[in-house]
This record gives structure tokens, C-alpha cells and sequence, in this order.
């Protein structure tokens, strides 16, 4: 985050143009490699163990040379060595603009000099800038003496950091009333407290930026499957914050995600300015406040979908149910990889439960979360149209109620998001036998 903070500040001094800067931004992110790839590299762990760390740590938001000690895969040294192969971002930020030619190293001395003083940050404060501490950082920018504020922006920037892009920083966080927005994407945390965690755009750009970044190869540019991409990833914050306090024991159960068009949020709230390759978006955040995010959300519901007619496969015939468009998509292409035909899908519920009864699937993967009729009713009903259907249960993280209730009621297993092949294929094969 220091070099899009820096950066941004030696362009409004015109120390450097936009255009330099988005050049050198775009140098540096290229030099970014993942910790597992170089220790693979090294020799220090198998492509295996690899994928396991990181599977780990998209689940429960630890870092990988963390979890590398913990499993005895590395030492704390040996991850020391790692991170200095990798490189500091802030490193690579003077490099590249040293090798521009724009500036030496004397006017950056200045610059950083000058850029401290103005924006207020201590020596300590500079520290985390350049090492990308959130941990450190957080409390700077988005403080609140609200319970759980601070470490929900943490916790959002850090997945931005991981699933999204490096291009990307914040502002100060604010306490406000009313927002004006062009587009939002929410969801409700109830139980012991009700948390709305939310992103907003006020103007064109910001969800696009995220939502390419975070789906990838399953974006594909409209409208819907932004919105789609958007909420997915306001529901994986959701679920590891919901997965985390569980542990204190605080209990959260997530409502499905909403999407609004051209409306204003009510009541109590923070919001962060979150600028991600230029593109400013606001995180909201309330706690136990009347906050309204919208007033009428937008149906991005698809209707019922059949895929295949032909259940001669190895694997034999799949109903996919998960009101997430990218989600069935990036489940899909796991499960024909794996040698499995995809029949149909579902958007919802009541959709899942009528797929059913048309296709008569082997197995049914079924979201949770979902609008209209969750998972677990259409789980019950299915079990009570057919009790030998086999239904794999699709859960974020921080639902283990919601997994218990579906396994009581006969689901077989469950498969977490984000998604991971070798679990995805494993659970299958085990329900079909």
C-alpha cells in the first residue's frame, strides 16, 4: 500500500506524471511471486504441500509462512529467506522509480521526508507502510471504538491484498449518516450481533476493478457477474470474520448478499475509501445499528439452467444449486475436469428442489446461503421428495451451525469456499462410492 500512497503523493506534487506512475506500478506488480512458489522452487517443500498451505490460508486468513512453521514444513528462519527473495513491495516501488530516471535517490530522501511530515505518520507508521503490515495499519486508518470495526477493515484489506490486486489503498475511515451510491453490495451477519458489511461505488470503475481481479477466469464483464463477484467477496469476508469470532464464542449466522442500484444508506455507519487501480469504492461497516443499505434490491436471480442430458459419465449426473453465477461456473469446470457431467444448475432453492425432481441428479452440491429458499429447507425437502438423495453441502466459512443442521438432516459432506480441486473431487468420489 506504501507505493500507491507514495506514489499518488509524488504525482499531485508532479514530482512524476500519471503516466509514469501507473508505468511503474504495473513493472512492480509483475515482480510479485507467490511464498509457496519459491520454497517448491527451493526445495524446502513439495507442489503438494504447497497447495495445502494455501488452501489453509484462504480459509482461515493466516499468513503462509505462519502456517509453514506451524506445520513443521519450514522454519522461521527459512521463511525470513523466503520473504527476502520475494521482495519488499517498498523496495521494488524505489527500484522501479530509480530505474525510471524520473528522480534520484536524494530527491526521494526528500519526498519521503516530506511525505511523512505532511501526512501525519510516525516512524512506526512508516514501518508497516513499507512491510504492508494491516495488522499495524488498521488501527492508523480505520480506528473505531465500535466492537469489531477496525478488525473487519483488517480483514477486508488483507483479502484484497491476497484474492484481488496490490493496487490498491485506503483513506481514513469516517463516521456517517447517509451515503449516496451508485451500486452496493452487502450482506447481513445476525446472532449475537448484527454486522452489515458492505462495498458501495459512487461512480463507475471500483466494482469492475475488484470484481476482475477476484474472479478471474470466471468473470465475464456484465453487469450481473460483477455484482456476482462483488458479493461472493463481501461473503467470504463475512464468513471468515463470522468463523473467527466463533471461536470466541460469538455466534453469527450470514444472510444472503443483496445488491442495490442508485439508492442511499440510513443510519449509523463507517465507511473506508478503498482506492483499487484507481477506482474508489467505500467499505461500510455497521454494528447493531437501524443502518438501511438500500431501500429495494435488485433480483439477480438466473433461472434453472440444464447443462447436460447425458448422465453416462464416469461420474455420473450433477446438480449444481448456488445463487452465485461465478461459484457454479468455477464448480463446474472442477467437476467435468474431474470426468463428472454437470446436468443442471439452480440459482436458488426452490429452483434446486424443481431441478431435482426433472433431472434426478446422482448428487446435488448445495449452497447454504441463498435467497428465496436456503439450503437447509431445500436440503429438508429434498430429502423428504427422495430420502436416498445425496446432497453435498457448499459452505463459507463461519457456518458450522448451519453444517451440523444440514448433516442432522442428511446431507453426506460439505465443501468449503473458496474452492479447492483436490477437496472438491475428493468429497465427490467418497458420496458416489
Amino acid at each position: 500500500m506504501f507505493s500507491q500512497l507514495f506514489g499518488n503523493y509524488l504525482v499531485d506534487r508532479e514530482v512524476i506524471s500519471p503516466e509514469d506512475y501507473r508505468e511503474m506500478m504495473d513493472k512492480q506488480l509483475d515482480a510479485r511471486v507467490k511464498l509457496g512458489t519459491i520454497a517448491v522452487a527451493e526445495g524446502l517443500m513439495t507442489q503438494e504441500q504447497a497447495e495445502e498451505l494455501n488452501k489453509l490460508q484462504m480459509q482461515f486468513d493466516r499468513r503462509f509462512g505462519d502456517l509453514a512453521v506451524e506445520k513443521g514444513l519450514l522454519s522461521q528462519e527459512q521463511v525470513q529467506q523466503l520473504l527476502q527473495k520475494q521482495g519488499n513491495p517498498y523496495m521494488q516501488f524505489l527500484q522501479v522509480l530509480l530505474e525510471s530516471g524520473k528522480v534520484t535517490a536524494t530527491q526521494i530522501d526528500t519526498q519521503l521526508g516530506t511525505f511523512q511530515k505532511e501526512k501525519g505518520f510516525s516512524d512506526a507508521d512508516m514501518a508497516a507502510l513499507k512491510n504492508d503490515d494491516f495488522d499495524a495499519l488498521m488501527p492508523i486508518f480505520a480506528f473505531s471504538s465500535k466492537p469489531f470495526v477496525t478488525e473487519i477493515a483488517g480483514l477486508v484489506m488483507r483479502n484484497i491484498n491476497r484474492f484481488v490486486t496490490r493496487d490498491f489503498y485506503i483513506g481514513p475511515i469516517r463516521h456517517v449518516d447517509e451515503l449516496q451510491y451508485r451500486h452496493l453490495a452487502g450482506q447481513r451477519t445476525t446472532g449475537d450481533y448484527e454486522i452489515h458489511i458492505a462495498l458501495a461505488e459512487e461512480e463507475e470503475g471500483g466494482f469492475a476493478a475488484l470484481a476482475s481481479g477476484y474472479a478471474h477466469d470466471a468473470f465475464e464483464r456484465t453487469d450481473l457477474d460483477v455484482y456476482d463477484a462483488v458479493c461472493e467477496f463481501v461473503n467470504c469476508n463475512s464468513g471468515l470474520f463470522a468463523s473467527d469470532v466463533s471461536n470466541r464464542g460469538i455466534h453469527m449466522d450470514m444472510e444472503p448478499t443483496a445488491v442495490y442500484e442508485d439508492q442511499s444508506v440510513a443510519g449509523k455507519f463507517y465507511a473506508l475509501p478503498v482506492y483499487i487501480s484507481g477506482h474508489r469504492l467505500e467499505l461500510l461497516i455497521a454494528v447493531d445499528s437501524k443502518v438501511k443499505m438500500g431501500q429495494t434490491p435488485l433480483d439477480t436471480g438466473v433461472e434453472a439452467l440444464a447443462c447436460s442430458q447425458d448422465t453416462d459419465s464416469a461420474g455420473g449426473g450433477i446438480l449444481v444449486v448456488d445463487d452465485s453465477k461465478m461459484s457454479r461456473k468455477m464448480l463446474r469446470a472442477i467437476l467435468e475436469e474431474g470426468g463428472y457431467t454437470v446436468i443442471a444448475e439452480a440459482s436458488n432453492g426452490e429452483e434446486g428442489l424443481e431441478a431435482f425432481k426433472q433431472y434426478r441428479p446422482q448428487v446435488v452440491t448445495m449452497d447454504i446461503t441463498m435467497p428465496r429458499m436456503d439450503g437447509i429447507v431445500a436440503l429438508d425437502r429434498i430429502k423428504a421428495y427422495d430420502s436416498k438423495a445425496k446432497v453435498v453441502m457448499i459452505t463459507a466459512a463461519g457456518q458450522q451451525q448451519k453444517i451440523i443442521e444440514a448433516l442432522k438432516l442428511g446431507a453426506q459432506k460439505f465443501i468449503t469456499k473458496p474452492f479447492e480441486q483436490n477437496e472438491v473431487l475428493s468429497v465427490i468420489r467418497s458420496v458416489i462410492g
